[in-house]
């Protein structure tokens, strides 16, 4: 009977923490008030941070979507990750088939394992990685519960007529059906037209804020992971017309008509503003949530986006300075393109109001929450971060690698200070480019001619880390048929 009673005392000990890990949707580095935003107010995810650490050299594994969700879900980077681009299964139609390249079956995610070991695991927000087929979606691949959007073309309009839920749909019964990408040949008369056309009842960044929150409250027996990936601020511009008005109105000069894609908007820097504050109450909502649940201390929350801002679509990224200091944005292997937003909180754990310039991508998160976790993580691309979040040394890496097979198909490597770009592969794979981060983060300065010996090391490190995927060819590298 003692036994007995010390076995079950032992277990009761093991207290395994919460993980909340927050993935915005193309928020830039510089869009966050702890990261310099001046125009856009974020209090709670600055208040984030003054309670925890703020990573400056944080990166996204690619400057796109669904390719960042592979990575940071397998630990693996994109020279070696099943999923490298933005492939559709259908159209950008209302009516064509939703998903995009599915994550394979085979691929061990941090959720599987986090959920071996006896969390309770959610994804509310974009999956990105497979349509409606049920070997597609997140319950298969390691997640116990699900609500948002399986399609991230779906995604673009903030006001759906449905979301997900599990295999179930949650039809959003104030929302009318309506394509995502449209063009206006001149203003409409009043802001009451536009929202007439371009919005809803049911904005969906609320019901993914709601179901967090559901989630936290029913997860309080057991620990929990919550993988929250938010559609803002992505686009298309849209925002419930209360938050548009907290900004100046005389930001907005004139209207935009959709010529750049995505959906018309009388107030389009009002809305972007709006966009990313709305995101910022929502994580003020989760964390009431957590707080609630009376498990703050007891809970790791990880704020970052899966890549940088774009500057499409009636998105004006120079008055925001987006991407702060860094060049290029979403789409691009430059800076601005991959460095990314990172701030974790754990009270009791990680100092208040740290500051670290460890450098880390998203897919060593694999490595680092399993650690946090206390289970054996499956061998991958990443090194835990966990040291530098707790203050404590780190080991770092030798490097990191990216590649991006769409657009002019790039490959990019971190080398501690020093970055090197191949540009553009399609049309000039030769092209290579050098630069000292620590002295040029806007990578202004190209400094291949001097330093050779970081050529020879960065041109072995390219053709070592890039495996061929067939269905994601690198061109300019791979061969083709």
């Amino acid at each position: 009977m003692f036994t007995a009673v010390v076995a079950l005392a032992a277990v009761q000990q093991i207290v395994r923490p919460n993980i909340v890990y927050i993935m915005a949707d193309d928020l830039g580095y510089g869009e966050l008030g702890c990261y310099g935003q001046q125009k856009i107010p974020t209090p709670n995810i600055d208040r984030l941070a003054s309670e925890g650490v703020r990573f400056t050299q944080f990166y996204a594994a690619s400057p796109v979507c669904a390719p960042t969700r592979c990575s940071l879900l397998t630990g693996k980077h994109q020279g070696h990750a099943a999923v490298r681009g933005n492939k559709e299964q259908g159209g950008f139609g209302p009516n064509d088939k939703e998903g995009q390249f599915p994550l394979p079956l085979g691929e061990t995610t941090i959720a599987s394992v986090l959920k071996k070991a006896g969390y309770r695991t959610g994804l509310v927000g974009k999956w990105g990685l497979g349509g409606p087929a049920p070997d597609e979606t997140p319950l298969t691949h390691g997640f116990d519960t699900f609500y948002g959007q399986l399609c991230q073309r779906r995604a673009h309009n903030h006001y759906p007529p449905y979301l997900w839920n599990d295999f179930g749909i949650d039809l959003l019964m104030g929302n009318h059906p309506f394509d995502a990408h449209q063009r206006i040949a001149a203003p409409l008369e009043s802001p009451e037209d536009y929202d007439a056309r371009f919005s809803g009842k049911d904005y969906e960044p609320a019901k993914l804020t709601n179901a967090c929150v559901r989630f936290i409250e029913s997860s309080k027996r057991r620990p929990f992971f919550l993988y929250y990936a938010p559609t803002l601020p992505h686009l298309a511009l849209q925002a419930p017309r209360d938050w548009i008005n907290r900004f100046p109105k005389e930001w907005d000069t004139k209207p935009y008509l959709g010529q750049n894609g995505y959906l018309p908007t009388d107030r389009p820097r009002a809305t972007y503003a709006a966009m990313i504050a709305f995101l910022d109450d929502s994580v003020g909502e989760v964390l009431k949530a957590v707080e609630a649940a009376g498990q703050t201390q007891n809970t790791l929350v990880v704020f970052t986006s899966d890549n940088g801002a774009s500057n499409t679509g009636g998105v004006d990224t120079h008055f925001f300075l987006s991407n702060g200091v860094l060049r290029a944005g979403k789409m691009s292997l430059y800076e601005g393109g991959i460095r990314e937003p990172f701030i974790a909180s754990w009270p009791g754990k990680i100092p208040k109001g740290s500051v670290s310039d460890h450098v880390a991508a998203c897919f060593d998160s694999f490595a680092t929450l399993a650690e946090v976790a206390g289970v054996k993580s499956p061998k991958s691309d990443g090194i835990s971060y966990l040291g530098a979040l707790l203050g404590r040394p780190n080991r770092d890496h030798d490097y990191l690698y990216f590649e991006y097979p769409e657009a002019a198909s790039q490959q990019a490597i971190v080398m501690g200070q020093f970055k090197v770009v191949k540009p553009d592969l399609t049309s000039h794979p030769e092209k290579l480019e050098v630069y000292d981060l620590a002295s040029d983060p806007s990578e202004a300065h190209d400094i291949a001619e001097d330093r050779p010996d970081l050529v020879a090391r960065a041109v072995a490190i390219l053709k070592k880390e890039h495996v061929p995927n067939t269905d994601f060819p690198l061109p300019g590298v791979d061969k083709t048929p």
